[in-house]
């Protein structure tokens, strides 16, 4: 017996929240859109806030745009390299998918 596994883009985007609120130096997610940023000031923020997933034009492959916020005093480069390992490995391990581009926009610092 075959079958397909679809993943909703909702749940690889809160697969992707969740990896990236692991790493060290990420202090949180930022709204990546005026509705996000609306739904956060109403206190309806979730896991996948911070994180734009993406399709290319034949519908294939996917993308990431994650949107953090980084600790004061972290190496801003050297924690977006580990997301972008980390969301890559993870993505591909738990949900079979290769992500073709993972983008890592740190839009603020902030003291721990």
């Amino acid at each position: 017996m075959t079958g397909t596994i679809q993943i909703s883009e909702a749940a690889l985007a809160s697969l992707i929240g969740l990896t990236a609120h692991e790493i060290p130096g990420v202090v949180g997610m930022a709204p990546a859109n005026l509705k996000e940023g609306i739904s956060r000031v109403l206190g309806r923020a979730n896991v996948s806030d911070g994180v734009v997933i993406g399709r290319d034009r034949e519908g294939g492959t996917y993308t990431a745009d994650l949107y953090i916020v980084a600790a004061y005093g972290v190496s801003i480069p050297t924690v977006a390299r580990n997301i972008v390992e980390r969301v890559e490995h993870t993505v591909k391990n738990l949900a079979g998918i290769e992500l073709s581009a993972t983008r890592v926009h740190a839009v603020g610092v902030q003291r721990v």
